[in-house]
């Protein structure tokens, strides 16, 4: 690979992360914005702010890299989310129990890419004070995740009250008689 194409598929991999920087942030408010007096509100509000920081550290990476964000990639990250709230969730007009766990994962998600970029920048990384930062976005994304879980874990309460009992053990699986499964 020439440095030129190098530097072609860093300026792509950064502003597929812009992209998704730009959907995260603006979930990232909303679920703040949903949750505005629970328990996890306070932790909701840091980590929407931290999101949007983060958004601009990538920026600012970027310029000090030499790679152009490209407008309209940050533009299809924030319509992606607007789409996302389009989801089919049980109800047209409101919000459904389940956009609570819906976002609550694709937010998990999302800060598990960037728990990724930031680590594969710093594997690729040879300047000890980039590297240092790097490791703080990184460590900071590993606390927003720990956030999500817990959110997460809240807002799947959804389905044990659908299911109106707890999950059992899952039964083995069928045996097979004569070649032919038994649920055949």
């Amino acid at each position: 690979m020439t440095d030129r194409e190098g530097e072609r598929w860093l300026a792509i991999y950064l502003n597929d992360h812009l992209a998704g920087s730009y959907g995260g942030a603006a979930l990232a408010r909303r679920i703040a914005r949903t949750h505005p007096a629970g328990p996890d509100a306070p932790d909701l509000r840091t980590m929407a702010r931290e999101i949007a920081e983060d958004r601009d550290e990538l920026v600012a990476l970027m310029r000090a890299l030499g790679v152009r964000p490209r407008r309209h990639r940050m533009l299809l990250g924030a319509g992606a989310e607007l789409a996302g709230r389009l989801k089919l969730n049980g109800r047209v007009l409101r919000r459904s129990p389940l956009s609570d766990l819906l976002e609550t994962e694709a937010m998990r998600s999302g800060v598990q890419g960037k728990i990724a970029l930031w680590r594969a920048l710093r594997a690729a990384c040879s300047d000890d004070l980039l590297t240092a930062r790097l490791q703080r976005l990184a460590a900071r994304a590993d606390r927003q995740a720990e956030i999500l879980d817990a959110r997460q874990a809240e807002a799947a309460e959804v389905l044990r009250h659908a299911l109106g009992r707890k999950w059992q053990a899952a039964k083995p699986p069928d045996r097979v008689h004569d070649g032919v499964p038994q649920h055949a």
